[in-house]
C-alpha cells in the first residue's frame, strides 16, 4: 500500500508540472507572434539603410570616407568589443547555450584583449563565471523593448569606437530563422560596412546639404538600429526556443504520468489479487 501512495502522490505531481509547463508554452506562444511580427518587420529595413549607406559612401570621393571615424578601418586591431545578447531568464532550451558557446569560441580564438557588453542576465552571469571581461551590462529590457532603451547600448559602443577604446565592435546574438530553428551569429558592427551595390543599382542621387554631411547624421543611426534589431531577433528567438522547450517538457511529463498509471495499475491489480487468493484460500480451509 505504501508503494501505491508513493506512485499516485507522483503522478499528482507530475501532472501539476505538466499544468504549468503547458501554460507556459501558450504565454511564449502568445509573446512568440507579437516578437516574430517585429523582427520580420525591421529585416526589409536594415536592408535598405546598408543601401543607402551603400549609395553614400559610392558618392563619395576617393579617401573622404576615410573623415568619418565610424567607417574608419584601424590598420592595428588592439581591442575588441562584442555587445553580447542573451535572455534574462532560463527554461528556453538551448537558447542561451548556444549563443554562449559561439562567443567564447571567438573570443579564444583571438590575440588581443576582447571587452563585452552584456545585454541579457544569462549572458552576463555566465561570462562573468568563467573570468571574461564585462565592462557594462543591461537587463531587464522586457519582451517589447522599444528603440530608446536600446539606445544607451549602441552610444556606448559608438563612443568607445571613436575614442579608440575600442578597434572592432562585433554584435553576437541569435537569428530568428523560424519557430523551429535559431541560429547564433556573430557579425562586424564596426567599423560600419557600407553594402557593395552591384552596377545596374549604382544610381547617382542628388543629396543636400552632401554626402559627406548626410553620411555623418546617418551612421550613428544605422549603429543605433542594428542594436535594436538584434535585440528584436534575439527575444523572438527566446520565446520560440521557450514554446518548443515547454511543449517537449508537457509531452515528456506526459508520457511519463503514462508510464507511472501503468505501473500504478499493475501494483494495484497485484494486491486486489493477492487479496483475493487470500480469502479463496480461507474459505477452502473452513471447507
Amino acid at each position: 500500500m505504501a508503494q501505491i501512495r508513493l506512485i499516485k502522490r507522483r503522478i499528482r505531481s507530475i501532472q501539476g508540472t505538466a499544468k504549468i509547463t503547458k501554460a507556459m508554452e501558450m504565454v511564449a506562444a502568445s509573446k512568440m507572434k507579437r516578437a516574430q511580427e517585429r523582427g520580420l518587420a525591421g529585416r526589409p529595413y536594415d536592408v535598405r539603410i546598408r543601401q543607402v549607406l551603400g549609395d553614400l559612401a559610392a558618392a563619395l570621393p576617393p579617401g573622404e570616407a576615410a573623415i568619418h571615424p565610424l567607417l574608419a578601418h584601424r590598420p592595428e586591431v588592439k581591442n575588441i568589443q562584442i555587445i553580447h545578447i542573451t535572455s534574462d531568464r532560463g527554461l528556453c532550451g538551448g537558447f542561451n547555450a548556444n549563443v554562449n558557446r559561439m562567443a567564447v569560441g571567438f573570443i579564444r580564438a583571438q590575440k588581443v584583449p576582447v571587452k563585452l557588453v552584456t545585454v541579457g542576465r544569462k549572458g552576463r552571469e555566465f561570462m562573468m563565471r568563467y573570468g571574461f571581461s564585462v565592462m557594462a551590462e543591461f537587463s531587464g529590457l522586457g519582451d517589447r523593448p522599444g528603440m530608446a532603451d536600446t539606445a544607451a547600448i549602441s552610444r556606448i559602443v559608438t563612443d568607445d569606437y571613436m575614442s579608440g577604446a575600442s578597434d572592432l565592435t562585433y554584435l553576437s546574438h541569435t537569428d530568428f530563422v523560424n519557430t523551429m530553428v535559431q541560429r547564433p551569429v556573430l557579425k562586424q558592427l564596426l567599423p560600419v560596412q557600407p553594402a557593395e551595390l552591384p552596377k545596374a543599382q549604382n544610381v547617382e542621387y542628388i543629396f543636400e546639404p552632401s554626402p559627406n554631411v548626410v553620411l555623418g547624421l546617418l551612421l550613428p543611426r544605422f549603429v543605433e538600429m542594428q542594436v535594436y534589431h538584434a535585440v528584436l531577433e534575439s527575444i523572438a528567438s527566446e520565446q520560440s526556443a521557450r514554446m518548443v522547450a515547454m511543449r517537449a517538457a508537457t509531452d515528456n511529463a506526459k508520457e511519463l504520468i503514462d508510464d507511472l498509471t501503468l505501473i500504478y495499475n499493475k501494483a494495484r491489480q497485484e494486491i486486489i489479487t493477492k487479496e483475493i487468493l487470500d480469502i479463496t484460500a480461507g474459505a477452502a480451509a473452513l471447507a
